[in-house]
């Protein structure tokens, strides 16, 4: 079996790496990061309108491109790497919980949206881990309640919430500008993911689901292999960062990385990026295609990937030096990075747990 990206999907992400290398470098990321929208707008039209990065997973008759999740979280991996703020997870994970909410009416309102490029996001408790309780409470269509570490919650276009309700779970679609909604970007150690605190007081809501369990089942796996895609970008990135370095910075009359025992810990760093990425590869294609160990794996990967990008983040800095912990330099953006991705969908310690489970 050959386990490799097809000659499409390496196209793809070569055509992204291209075209982040133009337009996200280590400036516009920066700049992108500390702008009100918390992402570059117009590097996402152009994602959207010329790879139609957030139409790839969506099905053909909700005016998407048709193919699957494997697709995006190759665009995420790219993303990964070049650092570079972006709604992509955020709009994916939304997506696919409408496609599993099993609302006909809804996927057809809304899909067409999500792929033109329109930013959407889902607001729960799920984004912080497996098991969480859903502090919005829904009384019949209205909704009152507080959620945190809502990605890109500040920005979004199309808006989901879970709320509980006598039943259970539910899945709720609000607009953006309702009453009774206060949207609040919430600082973070990592500039380049955006989250938001979104309070809802008595807040009008249409029924999406009534049962939500499925829906963000398929919203937190979904969620954890693309974040899984982001870290094995960020790793490469880091291991490319670092390797460059050694060959340029010079010490004792040689570059630092003639030094034997910087070798071996660029190579250390190099069987964790490659570990990491067939292991987000394995858990992105189970997921996509629905295989029964897609649980197993995405967990595994949430697991592997998180330690793994903490781990060479860390390399990352003490392989620079000093340079590294300076706001000018990339390297503190990588290990921001790596601690903030750690958090999402759940710690490494928690997807561990539901391996053993």
């Amino acid at each position: 079996m050959e386990f490799a990206l097809s000659e499409e999907q390496v196209e793809l992400a070569s055509t992204l790496r291209t075209l982040l290398a133009k337009r996200a470098d280590s400036g516009a990321v920066r700049a992108a990061a500390e702008s009100g929208d918390g992402y570059d707008r117009a590097l996402w039209e152009l994602l959207c309108e010329q790879i139609g990065a957030a139409a790839l997973a969506v099905p053909e008759e909700h005016d998407g491109a048709g193919f699957s999740v494997f697709e995006t979280l190759v665009v995420l991996d790219e993303l990964g790497r070049s650092l570079a703020p972006s709604p992509l997870l955020a709009s994916l994970v939304t997506s696919e919980a409408l496609l599993a909410s099993g609302d006909a009416d809804a996927c057809a309102r809304l899909l067409p949206r999500i792929a033109a490029g329109e930013v959407a996001t889902l607001a729960w408790a799920g984004v912080r881990g497996p098991g969480r309780t859903e502090p919005v409470h829904a009384d019949g269509d209205t909704l009152t309640g507080t959620v945190t570490d809502v990605l890109f919650g500040d920005s979004a276009e199309v808006l989901l919430v879970a709320a509980r309700t006598d039943d259970g779970v539910a899945l709720f679609e609000v607009d953006p500008a309702a009453a009774g909604l206060t949207r609040t970007h919430t600082p973070a150690m990592d500039t380049t993911q955006r989250l938001a605190t979104l309070v809802l007081d008595g807040c009008p809501a249409t029924l999406v689901a009534a049962d939500a369990t499925g829906a963000l089942a398929r919203a937190h796996l979904v969620g954890t292999v693309g974040v899984a895609a982001l870290q094995v970008g960020c790793g490469q990135r880091a291991l490319d960062m670092t390797v460059a370095y050694s060959k340029e910075r010079v010490q004792f009359g040689r570059p630092i990385g003639s030094f034997q025992a910087l070798k071996h810990r660029m190579a250390d760093m190099l069987v964790l990026v490659e570990t990491s990425r067939s292991i987000s590869w394995a858990a992105a294609y189970a997921v996509s295609v629905g295989n029964d160990d897609a649980v197993r794996l995405a967990a595994s990967a949430g697991s592997y990937c998180s330690d793994a990008l903490s781990q060479i983040a860390s390399d990352t800095v003490q392989l620079h030096g000093g340079i590294a912990i300076t706001w000018e330099h990339d390297a503190q953006m990588v290990f921001k990075r790596a601690h903030a991705l750690g958090q999402l969908f759940g710690q490494a310690h928690e997807h561990r747990r539901a391996v053993l489970a």
